[in-house]
């Protein structure tokens, strides 16, 4: 039982998972807590600083993380050297690019930002971006790796560091939303340190780097750039837009808890997309195609039957749940906006059920070297997204139409990206389902036999 406790403890899925659950921890409880420190204004700020971080991340390593995975996933071990510098130096100019126009832009329209609730983004982030470049340049390898340990060490520290500080300015409220930034810089920059002194963060290869390995990390990137900008502007752009709308910050801080609440969901999605990305590639390098569609079918169904037991829980307790994230400020229908967080966040539930296999059209899409198809097919789901969220904000004012856009976007996706990658690999769609089944039903016979004396 010991043996396999341990075996269990050292398992792929279980180490990424432990990761991404750690950092949502954390996540969600500082998240938590600023919610109930600040106003719903100043809040959304913080809210608004966040997601279009975010955005940035996804430009400077949307290039390679994706290309990284695929290619390292069946390379030898000279030209997995090549590649690693590559990664470095393409994610360092993509670094140092970011922070110029970041600040160029600062300079540039410092009166209307100043007076904008993005103030805090144009003030900190060129900084932030160099404080956490080599710890998520970490992430990068040590996923194409597979060490999934490292990366649980790495984003405790990230995450449980940044939310100590959020804890002592809970309790002795000394810390301005402000001077968070500069906390958030703080942590970065110790997690960094700490994959600099371990060596994991590459950058010490950047001279091995070729014009050949780089080549192909910036052909593949080109379209998983877009992909992963897509994909975080499908989650991000509701902010946005509503942010821009006469409802302003408040609502944005009004729609952030019920969608936080939903990116709980993305920790299992996270966690299984991230070990079934390389063992996809790899099938596909070598040429299997009928482990490449076991995969797609276990992963989705498992995923498809783990999610649909969440959100039934999820509406049942949609109330104490926000009220539990929130606060009682948000636990009732706001009077401006005729919003209940509650009845977004059921909406955002129905939306998560559909959640693993749209991404699994995206992964499988990549795995197989058709990045430009799973960019086509994030680029007709932002649009719609888009459309969607103007129309709901400035034509009806009705945050709850702008949940229900999600679903229109996320059923879209589904329908092309099944589309694009039936035509490569021929899929089944019913397979989806009795591979779920049979996913949980050998688990449970192994549950029994282990148990059994």
């Amino acid at each position: 039982m010991r043996k396999k406790l341990h075996k269990l403890f050292r398992e792929d899925n279980f180490l990424s998972l432990a990761g991404n659950v750690t950092t949502a921890v954390f996540g969600v409880s500082g998240f938590a807590l600023l919610a109930r420190t600040h106003s719903p204004e100043a809040f959304g700020e913080w809210v608004l600083f966040l997601s279009l971080g975010s955005l940035v991340e996804m430009i400077r390593f949307g290039i390679t993380s994706a290309a990284m995975v695929r290619f390292l996933s069946g390379t030898s071990e000279d030209k997995r050297i090549h590649y690693i510098g590559s990664n470095g130096l393409i994610s360092l100019g993509a670094t140092c690019l970011s922070a110029l126009l970041i600040a160029a832009s600062a300079l540039v329209f410092r009166d209307s930002i100043s007076k904008s609730a993005y103030a805090i983004f144009f003030a900190w982030y060129p900084v932030l971006v160099f404080a956490n470049l080599p710890w998520n340049n970490a992430l990068v390898i040590l996923q194409s790796e597979r060490r999934y340990g490292r990366i649980l060490l790495l984003r405790s520290v990230n995450a449980a560091g940044f939310f100590l500080i959020i804890l002592v300015n809970y309790l002795t409220p000394v810390i301005t939303l402000q001077l968070l930034a500069p906390a958030l810089i703080f942590v970065n920059i110790i997690t960094s340190l700490i994959s600099l002194a371990a060596g994991w963060d590459g950058f010490r290869h950047i001279s091995k780097s070729t014009r050949e390995t780089s080549r192909h990390l910036l052909d593949f990137g080109k379209f998983s750039t877009f992909t992963m900008l897509g994909s975080n502007l499908l989650r991000n752009a509701d902010a946005f837009i509503i942010s821009f709308s006469p409802m302003g910050s408040a609502a944005v801080a009004l729609y952030s808890i019920p969608l936080k609440l939903t990116e709980l969901l993305q920790i299992p999605l996270r966690s299984f997309t991230a070990t079934a990305f390389p063992k996809m590639s790899k099938a596909s390098m070598d040429g299997d195609r009928s482990t490449l569609r076991e995969l797609f079918y276990t992963y989705s169904g498992a995923m498809t039957f783990l999610f649909l037991l969440i959100c039934i829980c999820t509406c049942i307790f949609a109330a104490p749940l926000v009220m539990l994230l929130g606060g009682s400020q948000y636990g009732t229908t706001d009077p401006h906006t005729g919003a209940n967080a509650a009845m977004l966040l059921k909406i955002f539930s129905v939306y998560g059920i559909l959640l693993p296999v749209e991404r699994m059209t995206g992964i499988g899409l990549d795995s197989i070297n058709q990045p430009g198809k799973n960019a086509r097919k994030v680029a007709y789901m932002l649009l719609a997204n888009i459309v969607g969220d103007i129309i709901a904000v400035f034509a009806f004012k009705s945050l709850t139409m702008v949940a229900c856009s999600s679903l229109m976007f996320t059923m879209l996706g589904i329908w092309i990206g099944f589309i694009y990658l039936h035509k490569e690999i021929s899929l089944d769609g019913r397979q989806i389902l009795r591979n779920g089944v049979d996913f949980y039903r050998e688990g449970w016979f192994k549950i029994l036999k282990t148990a059994s004396p």
